[in-house]
């Protein structure tokens, strides 16, 4: 096993804050060009990975001019990609969207769904539920017919509500848990009980099961709080636009710059996409930070094959593939304090940390 944990930016003529200097200027050039600010997001992006791919090749005065070349090349490709796809779509397949479905047999089917959910509960977990949620019954009442107390109660209800969310969720799906590990994992993750998860590992049993990986994202979104962490499965490119919108709404939410907020989501890209082109699967956590003082903190994990010199991998100019990526060095050049650790064969943790500046 290997861990690495420099904390600062290495040097060089072009670093990640002559970058950072260009974000207005590549934001209007992308903007005036794209409508879309989702769109506009994804190529700004885009733009500021070549560029910092390249900062290091290129002379301080000219990483102006390159950028605007960049950014207007990054644009242009993503039109001509568009007008060929336009233009060859009736040769494929039909990609109009299907009709709406009725709204009365979804309701119907959902109906059904909690009903079967229901029954697979015990019978004084469905008694208590259906008292206190249908007939208003209180949990002082309740807990003098079931002789206990109504904390007891209302604990109980807790727990029974999680489970009916992932029986739901099972009958909704059509499936049942490939594994005895899928119920407990699940039923931990639905409570939020975090002692649990950690009892049955539900973080690597996530990486390692397709299907409780996809029913857990509805769990954790019906029960997360402000300040819990965001937790975002990692399989497939969509999965890099979606951990970056997250790390980029709770940077902003804690008061980051726009500029910070921008290289912090363009760090989460390059650590993701590492996960979707070398290990399959993964999760990225994203977590508010208040101690020794307010920032951010992004710690992807995969089950994948693992990186067998870090040191290697987090020296400038590495890749193990060709394509324009920053990689692990320049996400790192990108956050306040970076580690790594990895082992051959069982995959790879890599947590980012950024500062917010005072004032």
């Amino acid at each position: 096993m290997a861990a690495v944990e420099p904390v600062g930016s290495p040097g060089g003529d072009c670093g990640s804050a002559d970058v950072a200097a260009l974000i207005p200027l590549v934001r209007r050039i992308v903007a005036s060009r794209v409508p879309d600010p989702a769109t506009a997001d994804d190529l700004v992006q885009e733009t500021l990975t070549r560029v910092l791919a390249a900062a290091g090749r290129v002379e301080p005065g000219m990483l102006e001019p390159y950028a605007i070349v960049t950014a207007r090349n990054v644009v242009t490709s993503m039109w001509r990609d568009q007008d060929r796809q336009r233009r060859h779509q009736h040769r494929v397949v039909d990609l109009r969207p299907p009709e709406a479905p009725d709204e009365d047999v979804l309701a119907r089917e959902d109906r059904a769904a909690v009903a079967e959910a229901l029954t697979r509960l015990s019978d004084r977990e469905r008694a208590t539920l259906l008292a206190h949620e249908v007939s208003g019954q209180d949990t002082r009442s309740l807990a003098a017919e079931l002789g206990s107390t109504a904390g007891a109660v209302a604990a109980q209800l807790n727990r029974t509500r999680a489970r009916l969310r992932v029986e739901y969720l099972l009958v909704s799906e059509r499936v049942e848990p490939p594994t005895e590990r899928c119920r407990p994992v699940l039923l931990a993750i639905s409570s939020g009980d975090r002692r649990r998860q950690r009892e049955v590992d539900a973080a690597r049993h996530l990486l390692e099961c397709g299907l409780c990986a996809r029913l857990s994202e509805p769990l954790v979104g019906r029960g997360r709080s402000r300040d819990d962490a965001v937790r975002v499965a990692v399989r497939t490119d969509a999965d890099v636009v979606a951990a970056r919108q997250a790390a980029r709404e709770v940077a902003t939410r804690l008061g980051f710059s726009t500029t910070d907020v921008t290289l912090i989501a363009t760090a989460v890209s390059e650590i993701t996409r590492n996960i979707v082109r070398f290990a399959d699967s993964g999760e990225v956590v994203v977590t508010e930070l208040q101690e020794p003082r307010r920032g951010i903190s992004i710690v992807a994990r995969d089950a994948g094959p693992g990186i067998p010199d870090v040191d290697q991998a987090l020296q400038d100019g590495y890749s193990t593939y060709h394509g324009l990526g920053l990689g692990l060095p320049g996400a790192r050049r990108l956050m306040d304090e970076f580690a790594v650790v990895s082992e051959t064969g069982r995959g790879t943790t890599v947590t980012m940390t950024k500062w917010r500046g005072e004032g």
